[in-house]
């Protein structure tokens, strides 16, 4: 580090060369954890993380190049210990068994980290109990974007103590508590410093153990988060009790992207409670309302306002108990004709069908389907799969479980053969045992023009082992002929000795690695 020194004009302080931390603070936003989120955060130069050090109450500003070098050895003893890395205005111990000891030290570098934007100590168990300890330094911290406390067995008073220190980070826009039991029940005590204008943009809050309550209270507070783009609430049984307010409290937040509310103990009438707001989130991108098992009937007639949300990337409904009319609403939801929906009685699905020559398509941007796990969708998924054809930007395509017929096949390899699913990379239609070998030879006659396919699976349910028909030789032919598979799930299927050898022929002789996954055939 360079000896050399400069006065300032006014005070005539010394500041010491920051040059020999550059080095060690270079670090870039690419190694940072990165979650399935759009935050973004600023970059600066490394050296501004100790340089921009203000004077405080508990923390006296470095005066030396000295304490400077000291208080980055034991950063970076500390960050060694842990086998971690320093990355630019990060410090990420996640799941990282941290001791008490460890967290007083990490309390003891706060004061060194001004401009520190991202913190995450989730998955260590210890930093219950002692939560205080760092709230407690949180005006050090002032610049703090994004706090990462998921399944630190927080206490009671680790929460209320929260509650205080998030009036300290004004900035934050990134606030995750998963699965913190202690949480339920004292969300208004964490939440009440949140006002109107603050700039929150997720909220994890999966498996918390919320109460009716505290559904009551988010709802009131939505209004307030303008900002919020995120809200994950899912593994929270009680909180479709206070559906209603949550409803009325997302009504206001017309910026929302991602809603998740799996297994949140949602029923039939709460379709229908969504549906009124669902008008309002006309930028949502991911809905997942999947494991909720009493949702079965309540889509069919109340699925008028998710046809609206044009921009929906991801849709999540597996494992709800679908029923067949809900199959049939679903399928009408991919399509919307002039006038004719409130023409027509939602009971009469007969009316539906013939005014289906005017048609409209919707979820046009729908790049992700799962309908997995719904046994009774069986008998009408012919009719949801013949119209895939509407979803043209369709990536991933999961409906395994759910008891499909040859029937289903035909529809789904007319579909194929057009055209219509050329951009699909994940389609899933394992445990579907029922299929007969037919079905499955029209099945791999066509999945050759798949073209962007990188993943399939076929396996069977575990309690079933089934000989394989002549259809694997088509499947063979077909995989030849796409360039991107490189994953083929068939479990539980029975090879005989002659198409054993095809398939050892075959990983002979392909040029590129796919990977049949069967676990030992039988």
């Amino acid at each position: 580090m360079s000896q050399t020194r400069k006065k300032t004009s006014s005070e005539g302080e010394t500041k010491p060369q920051t040059s020999s931390v550059n080095k060690f603070l270079r670090g870039s936003k690419a190694e940072s954890r990165k979650e399935n989120n759009d935050l973004k955060t600023t970059d600066s130069q490394p050296s501004n993380w100790i340089q921009k050090t203000a004077p405080s109450e508990t923390a006296k500003p470095l005066s030396s190049e000295m304490e400077l070098r000291s208080s980055m050895e034991k950063y970076e003893q500390f960050l060694q210990k842990l086998g971690k890395k320093a990355v630019n205005k990060c410090l990420d111990l996640n799941n990282c068994g941290l001791t008490t000891a460890d967290m007083k030290d990490m309390v003891a570098l706060l004061p060194f980290l001004p401009d520190l934007e991202e913190l995450d100590i989730s998955w260590n168990d210890f930093v219950g109990g002692t939560l205080h300890s760092i709230t407690q330094q949180m005006h050090l911290v002032s610049k703090l974007k994004i706090l990462r406390l998921g399944s630190c067995r927080l206490t009671t008073d680790d929460v209320q103590a929260l509650g205080e220190a998030l009036e300290m980070i004004p900035e934050l826009e990134e606030l995750n508590l998963s699965w913190n039991s202690k949480v339920g029940g004292n969300l208004p005590l964490i939440l009440q410093k949140f006002q109107k204008g603050s700039k929150i943009q997720m909220l994890k809050l999966v498996d918390c153990t919320l109460t009716s309550e505290d559904g009551t209270f988010l709802g009131q507070l939505l209004p307030m988060l303008q900002s919020l783009e995120v809200l994950d609430l899912s593994i929270n049984r009680d909180i479709g009790g206070s559906l209603n307010s949550i409803a009325q409290g997302l009504k206001s937040t017309s910026n929302l992207k991602v809603l998740k509310l799996h297994s949140c103990g949602l029923s039939q009438k709460s379709v229908k409670i969504l549906d009124a707001a669902f008008r309002y989130l006309a930028e949502l991108r991911k809905l997942d309302l999947s494991c909720n098992k009493d949702l079965g009937g309540g889509f069919e007639d109340s699925s008028a306002q998710l046809v609206m949300l044009k921009h929906l990337q991801v849709l999540d409904l597996h494992q709800c108990s679908l029923t067949a009319d809900d199959v049939m609403s679903l399928t009408f939801a991919l399509l919307a004709w002039k006038g004719a929906w409130k023409q027509e009685s939602p009971s009469s699905m007969l009316g539906r069908w013939l005014v289906c020559a005017q048609v409209i398509p919707l979820l046009s941007n729908l790049q992700e389907l799962d309908l997995s796990a719904n046994k009774k969708m069986g008998n009408s998924s012919e009719n949801l799969l013949s119209r895939l054809r509407f979803l043209p930007a369709l990536k991933s395509l999961v409906i395994n479980n759910c008891a499909l017929e040859s029937e289903t096949f035909t529809a789904l390899a007319s579909v194929i053969q057009m055209g219509h699913l050329a951009k699909l990379r994940k389609l899933d239609l394992s445990y579907n045992d029922s299929i007969c070998d037919a079905g499955w030879t029209m099945f791999c006659q066509n999945v050759r023009f798949l073209k962007e396919l990188i993943e399939l699976d076929i396996s069977l349910r575990p309690s079933n082992f089934r000989d394989c028909g002549q259809w694997f030789r088509h499947l063979l032919c077909a995989v030849i002929k796409l360039p991107q598979i490189t994953e083929i799930g068939m479990k539980r299927w029975i090879l005989p000795a002659s198409q054993e050898e095809e398939l050892e022929c075959f990983d002979q002789d392909k040029k590129r690695s796919i990977h049949f996954d069967h676990g030992g055939f039988q």
